[in-house]
């Protein structure tokens, strides 16, 4: 084994001297971690790499398998395929583009280096703002696994991201419960549809992953001596001006929005300034003598039939909440009076901690690591992914929502609720049920090869008790043909 060893050795040493007489003093090419290909007769060797040839690969190869799939159905799922594959050629550009370029400043020069990756995962998100569309969860599940991309973003263990192998599993879970809807609402319909999710899955597991774990499992690699990197260019002097980029960013989040304290003491000290001035009254009608109760004629207080019905057919005003996503006392979650979130997600979190989330409405939750215990209570339109719990999860006063355990979970408790589907993996399927006035109860559980499709199984809300040897017994009701 050690000639061996040997012999590849000197045969990788002859290669290297190869290279260096064939510079011809055109330009030095130094060795260093992923290469040196800042030389200007040696700049196209970047894209010659072994990393950007497996990248390739892993376009044509996944991204061209979700395009055929895409192509058979046709329309927006197109689309947004399409998206998706122009996102990784951008990426692609911009490894090739590392690989010459000096790492850039992180605080300003990151983000515009990364603009065209950015822009493209922009137009997927537009696509699924608006009016939905019979192919929402399509586009959301291509929309959202585009985060995934940000791997390339990763700076290093101060920077807030995870590592880029675990980016890339964490960003495909949101997209996988959008994924999951597809394959189980065309399951038995059109083979298409199916086929278009486990391919769009397969590019990020294990396509994206595996490439990441291969070649950027630390992060990108910079090119310490190339040029300094700068900004896309921009247009020509006469092209109209780009319109304003959305609000979502694939590189930012809305934690930045301004805290509305400081505005609401801007407003209470406009008012007191206000009311001091004495201006407040000038703008008041004198109340003369006949105006005055002592002074009416008709003082009798009755109130007419006309009135009444005006105060008694005036609408209620509802009153909304504001909403609430923080962790109290250090033990408990509280995610209250959520509406339309699609983004929501608990990272920071440990086996001690609960989370109770209430009062929401049509959003998503992702709960990423370990917790004590999870309620759901009084929501509508609610769905719910996460990976362990220790005690129980509990689902109180609901309807129509969806849950996704990525985990293992001892006890799933659902009371007085309407509408619920339980997605359950492989490790969570000795998941103990419990149901009370409950109905529409749904349980997904994979099939039986790790290709095939999900099962579902309904609980049932129907039992016959009948009374035997001095006790009753409870059987659930069947039906023919069930």
């Amino acid at each position: 084994m050690e000639e061996s060893l040997i012999k590849r050795l000197e045969a990788a040493v002859t290669r290297l001297e190869g290279i260096s007489s064939s510079g011809g003093g055109g330009g030095v090419v130094t060795l260093s971690r992923g290469g040196d290909f800042s030389s200007g007769a040696n700049a196209d060797a970047a894209a010659s790499d072994p990393s950007i040839l497996a990248y390739e690969d892993l376009i044509s190869q996944c991204v061209g398998r979700a395009l055929i799939a895409a192509e058979k159905i046709g329309g927006p799922v197109l689309d947004v395929t399409k998206i998706v594959a122009e996102a990784f050629a951008a990426q692609k550009e911009l490894l090739v583009r590392i690989k010459q370029t000096q790492k850039p400043d992180v605080a300003g020069g990151l983000a515009g280096f990364l603009k065209p990756l950015n822009d493209v995962t922009m137009k997927a998100d537009a696509m699924t703002q608006g009016k939905r569309s019979d192919y929402f969860n399509h586009l959301k599940a291509a929309s959202d696994s585009l985060s995934a991309l940000a791997w390339i973003a990763f700076t290093g263990k101060d920077c807030g991201m995870s590592m880029p192998i675990a980016h890339v599993e964490e960003s495909w879970q949101m997209a996988e419960f959008y994924s999951n809807k597809v394959l189980v609402e065309y399951r038995n319909k059109d083979a298409n549809h199916v086929e278009w999710a486990k391919a769009l899955k397969e590019l990020y597991l294990p396509g994206l992953r595996d490439y990441v774990k291969s070649h950027y499992a630390l992060g990108p690699v910079w090119n310490a001596s190339g040029k300094p990197a700068t900004a896309p260019a921009k247009g020509p002097p006469g092209a109209p001006a780009a319109p304003p980029a959305p609000s979502a960013s694939l590189f930012s989040s809305e934690s930045s929005k301004p805290s509305s304290s400081s505005n609401q003491k801007q407003g209470m000290s406009a008012v007191f300034q206000q009311l001091s001035s004495g201006s407040v009254t000038s703008g008041l009608k004198k109340v003369t003598d006949d105006m005055k109760t002592k002074n009416r004629a008709d003082r009798s207080g009755a109130v007419s039939a006309i009135e009444k019905e005006t105060r008694s057919t005036k609408p209620a005003v509802s009153k909304t909440l504001p909403p609430k996503m923080e962790l109290q006392m250090g033990r408990k979650w509280a995610v209250e009076n959520q509406i339309g979130k699609k983004d929501l997600v608990i990272s920071e979190c440990d086996s001690k901690q609960s989370v109770y989330v209430f009062g929401c409405k049509d959003s998503v939750l992702q709960i990423q690591g370990k917790v004590n215990n999870i309620t759901i209570d009084k929501c509508t339109k609610m769905g719910v992914v996460f990976t362990d719990v220790v005690a129980a999860f509990e689902i109180v006063n609901c309807s129509n929502v969806e849950v996704q355990c990525q985990g293992s979970a001892p006890t799933v408790s659902v009371d007085n609720t309407t509408g619920c589907q339980l997605y359950l993996n492989k490790d969570s399927l000795e998941t103990a049920i419990t149901t009370a006035k409950s109905s529409e109860i749904n349980v997904m559980v994979p099939g039986a090869s790790p290709d095939g499709d999900w099962v579902e199984h309904a609980l049932p809300q129907q039992y016959n008790h009948a009374f035997a040897e001095g006790k009753f017994e409870t059987t659930p009701v069947s039906h023919s043909g069930a």
